[in-house]
């Protein structure tokens, strides 16, 4: 199989950049979330290399979906066939998106499975683990954000209207006669 990830021109810059996001930190605080989340002890370094062998194959991530929504997966593909471990990582994705994550926290399977955007899978560990953390379970990363909101009576609604905001350029009557920028044109 060649591989897909040598590139060359504006396809390797491209390649660079997103390769360049990546963070080891999260990597690594992301393999240890799913080591902990399945119950299996397995070498949670965070540096690509690992994370593409840990994680290539779908089954470790179905295995966390499962966790999270029990039967969120039913079956798991073992074995070597490229097309099998294909789908489980798009069943992993499909489960995600059905518990809550929009299509920009989630990846698409070539990139993790052909080693093309890491970085994209870690945003999606990142933003499963803070979904999950409003169930009540363990989740990773910072806690995700509630709604507040805030309804005020039209008593209030009229006093905001009278108060001037310097966002509205009022800022004490200055302006900006007497600035000169430069020195005249001399002709």
């Amino acid at each position: 199989m060649a591989d897909r990830t040598e590139k060359h021109g504006f396809a390797k810059q491209a390649y660079d950049k997103i390769q360049s996001k990546y963070d080891v930190a999260q990597a690594q605080e992301a393999l240890k979330w799913i080591s902990e989340m399945i119950d299996e002890q397995f070498d949670t370094s965070g540096d690509m290399d690992n994370v593409y062998q840990q994680l290539r194959d779908g089954r470790k991530l179905c295995q966390l979906m499962n966790t999270i929504v029990p039967n969120s997966i039913p079956k798991i593909n073992s074995g070597e066939n490229n097309f099998k471990l294909m789908e489980n990582i798009s069943r992993f994705g499909q489960a995600a998106r059905t518990y809550g994550l929009s299509d920009s926290e989630t990846f698409q399977t070539v990139d993790l499975y052909e080693k093309m955007n890491l970085h994209q899978v870690i945003i999606c560990l990142f933003a499963l683990g803070r979904k999950t953390q409003k169930q009540g379970i363990r989740g990773l990363g910072p806690k995700e954000s509630e709604k507040n909101e805030r309804n005020f009576s039209p008593e209030t609604r009229i006093q905001g209207n009278t108060v001037i905001s310097t966002q509205y350029g009022y800022n004490k009557g200055a302006t900006q006669s007497g600035i000169v920028f430069g020195n005249s044109r001399h002709m």
